[in-house]
């Protein structure tokens, strides 16, 4: 313990107040006490632990080998939203005399249940660290609400996804004090799956059951709208009972509405029907191996949308109660569960599927880097936290700009030629507007970037702009969710697996977006441009390449793996000319700007480019426009080309308008007002009667990459739902 100052053990308290946290802060508890020279650990149980009507699941704690130090009843049942307003006040009430028996160094909490808020509050009102466990998550509930009280109330913070370490940095919480660790419970499921499973099978679904051939269902009533929710886990029984599966049902939690839920189940004789078992607790190692061999997974749980994607099980998620979780591609929204019919169309296109495993909430490694993390913690750091507010002028309250302040986002534009970085209002302004050359290497590049962003946040400052955000448009393949470019174009060199948003999010304290420069492009459009309020439109996006977006149900589509809209390499000739992709006959090898110089360089090496009134310096690069120059002054060859290229971006166009049957298609950059009149002819020509009046339009954006970069940010922190 002599790296952080501390020359005794470290006391740790543990609250557990159910069996979902329990499953969380179980792996860091034999954590601790693996580890007794560095840890002491008191352990207090509160909560529904402690109810009969819930499983009396302290058991499992003690079955665990873990002393506990304290059991407080804290609910008072009800089970209404009093109910729960009555336990906080109760456990308020007795907590204090607990920490002042155990006098912890720091107390650990998880997640965003009423119980943790209390032992928050208890906590720092009583100057005891506090490390949370999950902060920074976005679900859509009241939980939302604890959540983020609960890391306002925190001293650090161990969080599960990149997601939600850059939530916790926008809400202001030191960057030093967050680790990002991965879930705790991963590090049980991760190795879970090849134990034996078929006798836990057989115990809590019968003998006759195979695996992928039962459900799982576990749904809890929604705090904010109770009546609905009920009203939802009645059509969910209904299409279970039809859809005639052996199912584990689990009781719901303590939550306000539960106890009307299981009114229901009891009125539909669930606990007697011969195709479900209703159970109150099924212990976490057991529960693993029966969500890892179910065939569906159904309900609102967010074991459902966390957990079991490391097992590529398909899940249902039912309602809103968990929308706003990242999820893997195992999960099924079904946002308005209305009616029975939706919900066993759900189950009929869900059960028995496999999908690949899903690692976005941990790698397994998460108890190492908490212990660790622990003993990190100097006792001799003052107690009090501080949040790391951006800087504001002195006496900006008294300061009339600041009620005129312009919110804005810096904006990165990674071209193969030009790095450009832009200060973008809310309206679509470009307030300011910087450009240098795009360096070869990798080192040259960040630097490059990182020192324009802080000179254009400096600028902000004096030119009275609030930067919120910062988004990035660059080539090549992204995942948006990590902020990392996968693949990049031969444009941009050394640019494959790197991370964006760390160093900046490090260097200027901000959140930051990252994604393909043709899913910008379309971003701009709805946004500021011609597919603004439009539900579904594509964008072309015509220039040194061609690439593109497609907006479907107001929704910008990436696909599985990050490779939707690469509508540059649509093939429209099966004996084309070769593409920079390593195929041939995509459109990119007829249309780009690098096609066409291509062509022009032919031509002029053949002495057929130049016609009267047109010449080329010597000092200076045959290219497109040259091409086009010649085509507008009658070079037959010239045109012939420029048609050809036209005709391959129509024929892209008449594919994708059978696909995803768009009502607008628009062309952007610098070569689209050249190609829209041959595009036009092509879908009269060769596209279905149903799509031949969709309009074909081209963009009336000037920089439609800075745009659509600066709309990341700007629709993200202001909440804009389209």
């Amino acid at each position: 313990m002599e790296k952080n100052g501390n020359n005794r053990k470290l006391r740790v308290c543990v609250a557990t107040c159910n069996r979902a946290d329990y499953s969380k802060l179980a792996p860091i508890m034999f954590g601790i006490k693996t580890e007794p020279e560095f840890f002491d650990l008191d352990v207090v149980v509160l909560g529904s632990h402690l109810i009969d009507d819930y499983g009396n699941t302290y058991r499992m704690i003690e079955q665990d080998d873990f002393d506990i130090n304290t059991r407080l009843h804290t609910i008072v049942r009800g089970e209404d939203e009093a109910a729960m307003v009555e336990s906080v006040g109760l456990a308020l009430v007795k907590l204090p005399d607990v920490l002042n028996r155990l006098k912890p160094d720091i107390m650990i909490v998880h997640g965003d249940r009423f119980d943790a808020l209390a032992l928050a509050t208890s906590a720092a009102l009583m100057n005891i660290r506090i490390l949370h466990i999950e902060g920074g998550e976005v679900s859509g509930t009241i939980d939302d609400s604890i959540r983020h009280a609960i890391t306002k109330l925190a001293h650090y913070h161990v969080c599960c996804t990149r997601s939600a370490e850059q939530h916790l940095i926008s809400m202001c919480e030191d960057h030093d004090r967050i680790l990002l660790a991965g879930c705790p419970s991963y590090d049980k499921l991760l190795c879970a799956k090849n134990k034996d499973y078929m006798s836990i099978i057989r115990m809590w679904l019968g003998d006759d059951v195979k695996p992928k051939d039962y459900i799982v269902a576990l749904q809890h009533p929604v705090t904010t709208d109770i009546k609905h929710s009920i009203k939802m886990f009645e059509l969910t029984l209904d299409a279970l009972i039809s859809f005639n599966k052996r199912t584990l049902v689990l009781f719901p939690n303590i939550d306000a509405g539960s106890k009307e839920m299981v009114r229901v189940m009891r009125k539909k004789g669930i606990e007697h029907h011969p195709n479900f078992r209703a159970v109150k607790h099924v212990p976490f190692e057991q529960f693993i191996q029966l969500v890892a061999h179910a065939g569906c997974v159904i309900g609102n749980s967010s074991c459902g949308v966390r957990e079991v994607g490391a097992f590529g099980t398909p899940v249902i998620n039912l309602g809103t109660r968990q929308i706003g979780r990242e999820t893997g591609e195992n999960v099924l929204h079904v946002r308005d569960a209305d009616t029975q019919d939706k919900i066993l169309q759900a189950l009929h296109l869900q059960f028995g599927k496999q999908y690949p495993c899903s690692k976005i909430y941990g790698d397994g490694n998460a108890v190492p880097r908490i212990l660790k993390f622990l003993k990190s913690i100097d006792l001799q750091e003052p107690l009090q936290k501080k949040f790391c507010f951006p800087p504001v002028k002195d006496n900006i309250s008294q300061d009339i700009d600041h009620i005129l302040e312009t919110l804005s986002a810096l904006a990165v534009d990674l071209g193969g030629t030009n790095l450009r970085v832009a200060i973008v209002s809310m309206k679509g302004e470009i307030v300011k507007k910087y450009t240098q050359f795009n360096p070869k290497t990798y080192e040259e590049r960040i630097n490059l970037i990182l020192q324009m962003c802080v000179e254009a946040a400096a600028e902000a400052v004096k030119l009275n702009c609030r930067i919120l955000g910062i988004g990035i448009s660059t080539g090549g393949r992204v995942n948006p969710r990590e902020g990392v470019v996968l693949h990049s174009t031969k444009l941009i060199q050394e640019w494959n697996s790197v991370d964006l948003r760390t160093p900046l999010s490090d260097t200027l304290h901000l959140p930051v977006w990252v994604d393909n420069d043709g899913n910008c492009a379309a971003m701009a459009e709805r946004k500021f441009g011609q597919g603004k309020g439009l539900e579904n439109f594509v964008t072309f996006i015509t220039g040194t390449g061609i690439g593109g977006g497609i907006i479907h149900q107001h929704e910008l589509i990436h696909g599985s793996s990050f490779c939707a809209a690469e509508l540059g390499h649509l093939v429209v000739s099966l004996d084309g000319p070769d593409c920079s992709c390593g195929s041939h006959g995509c459109i990119e090898a007829y249309a780009s700007g690098m096609a066409l110089q291509k062509e022009a360089k032919k031509l002029h090496d053949e002495d057929l480019l130049l016609v009267e009134g047109m010449s080329v310096p010597k000092d200076e690069a045959v290219g497109a426009l040259h091409l086009i120059q010649a085509a507008k002054l009658g070079n037959v060859k010239a045109q012939s080309i420029l048609r050809t290229a036209g005709t391959a971006l129509g024929l892209g166009v008449v594919n994708i308008l059978h696909t995803v049957n768009p009502s607008l298609v628009i062309l952007s950059g610098i070569l689209a007002s050249h190609y829209i009149h041959t595009v036009k002819d092509v879908i009269r020509q060769q596209a279905l009667s149903s799509v031949q009046d969709v309009d074909v339009v081209v963009s009336d954006l000037v920089d439609p990459a800075l745009l659509g970069a600066a709309s990341m940010v700007l629709d993200y922190t202001t909440r804009r739902i389209y």
